[in-house]
């Protein structure tokens, strides 16, 4: 069956093949979006192209097993797993947290039409005037809400919830030297540079790997929230993009939202988003221990904006995106603040001796 004809078959039959079809801008991933008017009514046609990455593996498969598939299984990524998002939004929404509303799912063809929140993502939002302690408190309570409780180990009706382990943590940042290197440094990293690197991480991760494990949405930030101020409590975040999600550490979501890859976050604003957290948890009866969740949150930052110069480079070299080359200077003054944690000496002498200043911002192509 060809996509088109799956496409208008799946709308068909969930009533909305005769809808306006308005395509969406995309992103850096290979989904698509199409907004489907029917009167006065709107949904979203989300279309994740079945061919276009590489399935992702079972919760036991080995390193080995994963590294067979290729790098989504070993990063744990859903891959074109439709039926991961839908499971993902009913789990969230059984917290009683704002996901969309699944109206018809086709996963083996790669559809899945769901409820249209809007325009109102956080970033506009705040050109809207929205105050922007608000929307930050809003995501702040919906991570208190997530981390209640421990993650479950499945998301019914039918898909583990993967751990965020070594070997995924391991992949994401090697994208760093695999896919940074040739652009910023022009020329791949040498094999002792790789050794010494995946070392240092993995002797700042030890720590933290045998924590506790909370729902990890894995991309909390301004442009997966939305804001729906009809609502009440943390309901009033729309949550988007949680296809990916995993079981991890409490504070990788807190990185995401106040060190933002797209937007300015400013310290005073970060803070009082994990102050508002840290209240918000304790009034919940599960107050979070400061020393040991400031080193998550200083690891567990620069590992995703390790990974974000990473990605940013890879979508620029391999799939000729380079407008994301022009987000670069902002991760790389979060991640040189994240490296001077006492902890992270090693990884950030590994930075300070390999990468050189000048090599830290956009490109010289």
């Amino acid at each position: 069956m060809s996509s088109d004809f799956a496409m208008d078959d799946f709308l068909a039959k969930a009533g909305w093949g005769e809808a306006l079809r308005l395509p969406l801008s995309g992103d850096a991933s290979t989904r698509r979006y199409i907004r489907l008017v029917r009167g006065g009514q709107t949904a979203l046609l989300m279309i994740q192209p079945q061919a276009a990455e590489t399935p992702s593996a079972g919760k036991e498969a080995t390193p080995q097993e994963r590294m067979a598939l290729g790098y989504n299984a070993v990063a744990r990524l859903a891959g074109a797993d439709c039926a991961r998002f839908v499971a993902a939004a009913k789990y969230l929404a059984s917290l009683g947290l704002s996901t969309p509303e699944i109206y018809a799912d086709d996963s083996a063809h790669g559809l899945v039409l769901i409820e249209d929140f809007g325009a109102d993502l956080f970033t506009d939002s705040l050109e809207k005037g929205v105050p922007e302690a608000a929307l930050y408190e809003g995501a702040a309570e919906v991570l208190a809400r997530l981390h209640a409780g421990q993650a479950p180990s499945f998301l019914p009706p039918g898909k583990d919830l993967y751990t965020y382990d070594e070997t995924a943590l391991l992949a994401e940042v090697a994208l760093l030297t695999e896919w940074f290197f040739p652009v910023a440094l022009k020329r791949a990293a040498t094999a002792d540079e790789v050794a010494d690197f995946r070392a240092a991480w993995r002797e700042a991760l030890a720590p933290v790997l045998g924590a506790p494990s909370y729902f990890v949405h894995r991309d909390y930030h301004a442009q997966n929230l939305l804001w729906l101020p009809q609502r009440s409590g943390p309901a009033r975040v729309g949550l988007i993009d949680f296809q990916d999600a995993v079981a991890g550490s409490a504070a990788y979501d807190l990185i995401s939202l106040t060190e933002d890859a797209r937007r300015d976050v400013s310290p005073q604003m970060a803070e009082h988003a994990l102050s508002h957290y840290r209240n918000t948890m304790a009034a919940q009866g599960t107050p979070v221990e400061a020393e040991g969740f400031a080193l998550e949150m200083a690891l567990f930052a620069a590992q995703r904006n390790t990974k974000i110069v990473g990605i940013f480079a890879r979508l620029f070299r391999r799939d000729g995106k380079a407008r994301y080359l022009d987000l670069l200077p902002r991760v790389w003054s979060y991640l040189q603040k994240d490296l001077n944690h006492p902890a992270l000496h090693r990884l950030k002498a590994w930075y300070d001796q390999t990468i050189p200043a000048a090599a830290r911002g956009v490109p010289n192509l």
